[in-house]
């Protein structure tokens, strides 16, 4: 196992499961440390005893929809974690609904994270600053690239567009402060994401419906992103920002 990330602190939202729980898990395991950031303590909890007791592992309960509750985030971390200098954004969900049937409380529930993932970032970018630099990565979406008439989501891609055009904003105004600023954009991944609109019973077998889209066969796992996503975090990609990478089975090459 390599040591790219000791003396190195990660903040991953979405941290108490799926793409984000796979990408600290990576980090603690390569010399780094973790602070997982999701809305259920318990959660949060229970996600903890996946590093085995280590000590590189702290958590903090919020809703990133509250901007009271972000704030209280952003000044958590600036006095108990001033040392961060890696940032992952992966909290999120998603629930296909047709763009007719948008009411006001479904359209703000996927704005209201990205003003939250906004405001989060910037007092992160702060500490980085103050620090002389460090990696951000989020968590984007084939989605937001292409539609998909199985899955309509218009609200859901509106808001990852967003995320990534921050993505490339960012790695321009904080190039000069040597902050780099990457997303990655995954498709069908097996995650409890898809909890929100499939039931858990049987959920692996539903999603593996979507293999045969994929030119390289086969949905995405959670360490499949963790990977790409680790390697932007790291030195490796010293010269990558501004960057969208598709980490999608080959689904933006072309559909089978």
């Amino acid at each position: 196992m390599s040591d790219r990330f000791v003396g190195r602190k990660l903040v991953v939202t979405g941290g108490s499961s799926g793409m984000g729980l796979a990408t600290a898990v990576t980090v603690v395991a390569e010399g780094g440390s973790a602070v997982l950031v999701g809305r259920n303590q318990a959660k949060l909890d229970e996600a903890v005893q996946t590093f085995g007791g280590s000590g590189q592992v702290a958590t903090f309960a919020g809703d990133l929809n509250d901007p009271a509750q972000v704030e209280a985030m952003v000044e958590a971390i600036a006095r108990d974690h001033a040392d961060t200098s890696m940032l992952v954004n992966s909290a999120g969900f998603f629930i296909p609904k047709g763009f007719l049937d948008y009411d006001l409380a479904a359209y703000d529930s996927y704005m209201d994270i990205n003003r939250g993932t906004f405001f989060l970032t910037q007092g992160v970018a702060r500490l980085m600053i103050a620090r002389s630099g460090g990696s951000i990565v989020n968590i984007g979406s084939m989605w937001a690239h292409q539609a998909l008439a199985a899955t309509p989501s218009s609200g859901y891609s509106m808001a990852k567009a967003g995320l990534h055009a921050l993505t490339r904003n960012l790695a321009i105004e904080l190039a000069g402060e040597h902050i780099r600023v990457n997303a990655v954009a995954p498709a069908v991944v097996a995650t409890p994401l898809y909890e929100g609109f499939l039931p858990k019973d049987g959920l692996d077998d539903t999603l593996h419906t979507f293999d045969s889209i994929h030119p390289l066969g086969r949905i995405g796992t959670a360490q499949d992103i963790a990977a790409a996503v680790a390697y932007l975090l790291s030195d490796d990609a010293s010269w990558v920002t501004g960057s969208i990478v598709n980490v999608d089975g080959g689904i933006m090459a072309g559909r089978n």
